[in-house]
């Protein structure tokens, strides 16, 4: 549980316990809630997220397991397309202001140098508080229409993982 005396060793350590004890989707839906008890701690995002943090700012990798936590604070507004993490799953989790995200449904994988191509699915807003686990492969989209701050969690850090790009179409077809 996150308290004011938690700070990121302590918070990555749970969630390393977590991952450890349960490698797959289990373990990613136990660090999902741990990243929205971490939420409910001011003291806590104040430290890790304050102002003046960058767009991407990562916190802490580890060693073993790969796992990334990372600070976003964004200024204005900024949208990204579709997008999957690679051979990963990420967890975004709204510390301030709104994220409208997107699902999108995939209807072809990105080949031979061209996009992917995926339809939307839905939208819904991620509130200070919210956290969502985003599953390997699966596609989504953020779009932030003013200031906002995340705590996101990656399987591995992005960083070093090669992504292709999707082109958003109207309706699924193949």
């Amino acid at each position: 549980m996150a308290s004011a005396t938690q700070n990121i060793e302590t918070f990555a350590a749970a969630c390393r316990a977590a991952l450890t004890e349960h490698p797959g989707t289990e373990g990613r839906a136990a660090v999902n809630a741990l990243v929205k008890q971490a939420l409910a701690d001011p003291a806590f995002v104040a430290a890790i997220i304050p102002e003046g943090t960058p767009e991407r700012k990562v916190l802490f990798e580890d060693p073993d397991l790969g796992f990334t936590i990372l600070a976003h604070a964004y200024t204005g507004p900024k949208t990204s397309g579709p997008h999957d993490h690679g051979p990963t799953w990420a967890i975004y989790g709204q510390a301030a202001g709104e994220t409208i995200m997107t699902d999108w449904d995939c209807l072809a994988r990105p080949a031979d140098g061209k996009p992917g191509r995926a339809a939307p699915i839905r939208s819904y807003a991620l509130q200070p508080g919210d956290a969502h686990l985003y599953e390997p492969g699966v596609l989504h989209s953020p779009r932030r229409d003013g200031p906002t701050r995340l705590l996101r969690i990656e399987g591995m850090n992005m960083d070093r993982v090669k992504r292709y790009p999707y082109d958003a179409v109207e309706a699924a077809r193949a």
